[in-house]
C-alpha cells in the first residue's frame, strides 16, 4: 500500500504529461502551414490567418460579448484552411481593444451603433479588390446583420447563436443562422428566421423566395460556449461560404475543443505532482461543526451586499468590476474575521508555494489558455482595473482557503454556494446596476473548479494561507480581463 501510495503522484504526472502531448499535437495541428499574422485597423487588434496560398475572399470574424478573437480561432483555422483569409479582430472594450465601449447599451444609436462602425472599419480595410463575408457569434451576430444591411452588395453571412430584431422576411438576403442543440432560446429564434421566408421551414433545410435565401442549422450536443468549437458548427459554416462564392472545400476540422479541455485539465492535474516538490508544511484542523461552519459563510454572504452595494461608487472603467473588487473585499475580510473569532489560525506561509501557483497559474495555464482558447492577458487600460480587483480578491482568496482546508466536499460546495448566494443578493438590491454580476458568474465557477483544485493541491502539501494568497491573485487577474472595458 505504501509503495502503491508513493507512486501515485509519478503515475498522475505520467498520464498528465501524456494527454497534455496528445493536445497540444491536435491543438498546434490546426494551425500547421497557417499564416496567422497580426495587423491593426486604427486602434482596433486584427488576426489574419490564412495559407500562404489563399485564393478564397476574406471573411469578417466577430466575437460575442466578453469574449476576443482568440475564442473564435477555431473557426478562423477552419476558414483558413478551406482558402479563405480569415480576419478576426477584437471589439471595443473586449480583449487587448485598448478602446472602451461606450454610449448608452440599451439602445441601438448608442453602443450598438459604435459597434457597427467599427466593425465597418475593419471590413472596409480587408476588403481589397472583392466582397467580404461575415461570421459571428452572439453579440457579433446583431452587430452583423446591421453591418450587412448597410453594405452593398450581397455577400454572405453566416451567425452563431444568433438573435437580432433587424432580422425580417427581406434582409439579410444571404444568411446562415446555426444554433447549438442546448441554446433551446436561439435554436427557435434560428427556427423562426428560416420561417420568415418559408413558413413551412425547418432545422436542417435551406430556403429560397424572393431573392433570400437562408438556412438554419443545429449543431449537437453543444451550448453557448461548446458551439465554438463545434466541428458540425463549422462544416456547416464553411459550406455555406463555399456556396456562395461557387467553392468547393475538403477539409477536416480537428477536435480543438476537446483537445483544449484535455490540454487544461492535464495541467490542471500536474500540479499535484508539482506540488509534492514542496516542504510539508500543512497543519492539518478538524473540519468546522455544521453551525460553525454556516455562521462562517451566513454572515459575511449577508454582510457583503449589504455594506457594498450603498458603497458602489462606479469609478472603474469595466463593467461592475469597480463592485466586485468591493463585494470581494468585504466578504472575504468579513469571514477572516469569523474564522479567526472561531479560533482558525492562517498556518504557515510558504513563499514556494506562492511561486508555484503563480507560475503555473498564470504563466504555464494562462499561456495555455491565450493561445487556444481566450484572452488571459490584461490589455492597455486595465492597469488600475487589475490592482483593484486583486486588492479585493485577496482576503477572499485567503478565507475561502481557510475555509475549506481538509473541509468535507459538501463544506466546501456549500462555501461557494454562500458566495453565489451572496452575489445574487447584491443583484436583487440593485438590479439595474448590477445585472452584468450575473455574467461574470461562469467566470467565478471556473475560477473555483480550475484553479481551486490546484490550490487545493497545493495546500494539502504547503497549507492555505500561501495558494489562498495566490488564489486572490489569480481570481483578480481572471475577472480583470474577463469583462469589456467601458466608458460612460
Amino acid at each position: 500500500m505504501t509503495v502503491a501510495r508513493a507512486a501515485r503522484p509519478v503515475l498522475i504526472a505520467i498520464a498528465a504529461l501524456v494527454l497534455a502531448l496528445a493536445c497540444l499535437w491536435t491543438l498546434e495541428r490546426a494551425r500547421h502551414d497557417i499564416a496567422i499574422t497580426q495587423i491593426s485597423v486604427g486602434k482596433t487588434p486584427v488576426t489574419r490567418y490564412a495559407k500562404p496560398d489563399a485564393d478564397g475572399p476574406a471573411v469578417v470574424v466577430a466575437h460575442g460579448f466578453a469574449g476576443s478573437r482568440q475564442i473564435m480561432q477555431a473557426y478562423s483555422l477552419a476558414l483558413a484552411r478551406a482558402g479563405y483569409a480569415a480576419y478576426a479582430f477584437d471589439f471595443e472594450g473586449h480583449g487587448r481593444n485598448p478602446v472602451p465601449m461606450s454610449g448608452d447599451v440599451t439602445a441601438i444609436d448608442g453602443t450598438t451603433r459604435l459597434l457597427v462602425d467599427q466593425t465597418r472599419a475593419v471590413v472596409d480595410a480587408v476588403a481589397m479588390d472583392g466582397p467580404v463575408a461575415l461570421l459571428g457569434h452572439s453579440m457579433a451576430s446583431d452587430i452583423l446583420v446591421r453591418v450587412a444591411l448597410e453594405t452593398p452588395g450581397d455577400e454572405p453571412l453566416v451567425l452563431i447563436s444568433a438573435f437580432s430584431e433587424a432580422i425580417d422576411d427581406a434582409v439579410p438576403d444571404q444568411m446562415l443562422l446555426v444554433a447549438g442543440a442546448w441554446e433551446p432560446g436561439l435554436r427557435d429564434f434560428a427556427l423562426r428566421a428560416l420561417r420568415m421566408v418559408q413558413p413551412d421551414a425547418g432545422l436542417g433545410q435551406t430556403v429560397t423566395a424572393g431573392g433570400v435565401t437562408r438556412r438554419a442549422a443545429l449543431a449537437p450536443a453543444a451550448d453557448h460556449v461548446a458551439i465554438l468549437h463545434s466541428r458540425a458548427a463549422m462544416a456547416e459554416s464553411t459550406s455555406w461560404l463555399d456556396r456562395a462564392n461557387g467553392r468547393a472545400s475538403d477539409i477536416t476540422y480537428p477536435r480543438t475543443g476537446w483537445a483544449l479541455l484535455g490540454l487544461l485539465a492535464a495541467l490542471v492535474a500536474l500540479t499535484w505532482p508539482l506540488a509534492r516538490a514542496l516542504p510539508a508544511r500543512d497543519t492539518a484542523l478538524p473540519a468546522l461543526a455544521a453551525r460553525r461552519f454556516a455562521l462562517a459563510i451566513v454572515v459575511p454572504a449577508i454582510a457583503a451586499p449589504l455594506i457594498a452595494v450603498p458603497l458602489n461608487m462606479g469609478w472603474l472603467p469595466v463593467l461592475v468590476a469597480d463592485y466586485l473588487a468591493l463585494h470581494l473585499f468585504i466578504y472575504g475580510a468579513m469571514q477572516l474575521a469569523v474564522l479567526r473569532w472561531l479560533g482558525r489560525p492562517l498556518g504557515p506561509l510558504s513563499p514556494g508555494a506562492i511561486a508555484l501557483l503563480l507560475i503555473w497559474g498564470l504563466a504555464v495555464f494562462g499561456f495555455a489558455l491565450d493561445r487556444y482558447g481566450a484572452n488571459f492577458w490584461p490589455g492597455p487600460g486595465r492597469g488600475w482595473v487589475l490592482v483593484a480587483l486583486v486588492a479585493g480578491a485577496l482576503p477572499f482568496g485567503l478565507s475561502d482557503a481557510l475555509l475549506v482546508h481538509h473541509a468535507p466536499f459538501w463544506q466546501r460546495v456549500l462555501a461557494r454556494l454562500g458566495f453565489f448566494a451572496s452575489l445574487a443578493l447584491a443583484v436583487a438590491m440593485d438590479f439595474e446596476g448590477l445585472f452584468f454580476v450575473v455574467m461574470i458568474v461562469p467566470v467565478i465557477l471556473l475560477f473555483f473548479l480550475v484553479f481551486g483544485s490546484m490550490g487545493r493541491a497545493v495546500a494539502l502539501r504547503a497549507g492555505a494561507a500561501a495558494p489562498g494568497l495566490a488564489l486572490g491573485v489569480i481570481l483578480g487577474w481572471a475577472l480583470a480581463v474577463s469583462f469589456p472595458l467601458f466608458q460612460g
